[in-house]
């Protein structure tokens, strides 16, 4: 049988995990494609490679690109990460944390890595429930970015191909993924969300992604296996 071919933009952190156990659990021969893009550390990279080995993906590749060059976000810039902020300042605006243009420009080298290996699926762990108000996440936006592939690709336009952009996590609270991701068998020891981690690598248990983490395994009723001090 031959399989589909997928590319899963894979963070390290623990949604795009899930996602990348979900399109294998879907059949897909899975092309996973990472980015070294200037943020604040490369924890996230390490377990990216870490959790690509071990799903299992056919090619796993790690991009580097400066978005340090413009800046504007506390994770491009010498601005301090937010901490200790509670849940309604959490969801309610667009954190500092946000960076420009992210999940734009990381859906378009997406497109291009699709386009190359003859793929028609991205796979990509945006949610718009326990989320930190990224107005890329939302499906309005992945709607819209979806529309676009289709004009703007020599597939779209010539075979008809319909490029998809799946985002299986975009309507389940993080407690939901985190159960959705065990039963796949994810290990959520070899992932990384926090923002601004210890030198050591551990989270900080602080940051807006520490505390949407935190809770979302407190709501699952499990224990988070990262440890979070120094």
């Amino acid at each position: 049988m031959i399989m589909k071919k997928a590319v899963i933009l894979l963070s390290g952190g623990l949604d795009s995990a899930t996602c990348l156990a979900i399109a294998k659990q879907d059949a897909y021969e899975l092309h996973a494609l990472s980015f070294n893009y200037g943020q604040r550390h490369e924890f996230e990279i390490d377990a990216a490679k870490n959790v690509a080995s071990f799903i299992g993906v056919e090619n796993h590749i790690n991009l580097k690109i400066d978005l340090r060059a413009f800046g504007g976000s506390a994770l491009t810039d010498d601005i301090e990460v937010p901490k200790e902020r509670n849940t309604s300042q959490i969801s309610n605006e667009i954190p500092i944390t946000y960076v420009p243009a992210r999940n734009t420009i990381f859906l378009s080298f997406g497109l291009a890595f699709a386009e190359t290996i003859k793929s028609n699926d991205i796979f990509i762990g945006v949610n718009t429930l326990d989320y930190s108000g990224y107005p890329d996440c939302r499906p309005e936006y992945i709607e819209s970015f979806q529309k676009m592939a289709q004009l703007a690709t020599k597939s779209g336009t010539e075979k008809n191909n319909q490029i998809t952009i799946h985002t299986p996590l975009i309507q389940l609270t993080k407690a939901e993924i985190i159960k959705k991701g065990l039963e796949l068998g994810v290990d959520y020891g070899i992932t990384h969300s926090c923002y601004d981690p210890f030198n050591n690598g551990n989270p900080c248990g602080a940051c807006d992604a520490c505390q949407i983490r935190i809770k979302g395994f407190s709501d699952a009723g499990l224990r988070d296996p990262l440890v979070y001090k120094k």
